[in-house]
């Protein structure tokens, strides 16, 4: 035993020691190595994962815009057909109040409109090819019976002059004796709201 770790034992296992010491230093190299790439891609993976989260939401980011664009093309539509986009026709809309007197037979039917303004939208809301532009219509109605009002308030609403948003309507009883059938029996004011839009080039050049 002596001989062997003398120090001319030592000197004849001097290779023998080294590869022991290569081979210590290198499975701790392959340990930490290991434990480095584990690392490694674990947070590969939570990377690659939440790529394909924000992807998966992109897209589905994208869908939504989609079905607005298309929910909002529909709604473009049916408002160009119910003539949004014609501007006001003041004097289409005396016609209109006029036809809807005589149709439904009011004692009265006094109208105020005011002077087109842009209308606010909720949130500040713009858009980018076309101004929203509203004007204040106020009635003052008498009529036999509240039918009467509300097929004026219907009728208006109908039209195709715009789009007629009911902001008020009060209605009252008028006290009149029983023999008296053709006395006015209800009293209405109503204020709507008449909304257009605008096309921000229109009248410009091309």
């Amino acid at each position: 035993m002596s001989a062997v770790f003398s120090r001319e034992g030592f000197r004849e296992l001097r290779s023998t020691w080294a590869m022991l010491a290569v081979a210590i230093v290198a499975a701790v190299a392959l340990g930490v190595g290991g434990k480095l790439y584990l690392e490694h891609d674990k947070r590969q993976r939570a990377s690659s994962g939440e790529k394909l989260r924000q992807a998966q939401a992109r897209l589905e980011a994208a869908r939504r815009e989609r079905d607005n664009l298309n929910e909002s093309a529909d709604i473009f539509r049916a408002l160009v057909a119910r003539g949004l986009l014609q501007g006001e026709r003041r004097l289409d809309m005396v016609e209109l109040l006029n036809g809807l007197r005589a149709r439904y037979q009011l004692f009265a039917l006094d109208y105020e409109i005011s002077p087109q303004r842009p209308l606010p939208l909720a949130g500040g809301q713009v858009f980018p090819a076309v101004d929203v532009l509203a004007s204040r219509v106020k009635l003052r109605m008498r009529a036999l019976h509240e039918g009467d009002v509300i097929g004026v308030v219907e009728g208006l609403s109908a039209s195709r002059q715009g789009f007629f948003p009911l902001d008020r309507c009060n209605m009252r009883r008028v006290e009149v004796p029983a023999s008296d059938a053709l006395q006015a029996r209800v009293e209405a004011e109503c204020a709507f709201e008449w909304i257009t839009l605008k096309e921000k080039n229109a009248g410009r050049p091309g």
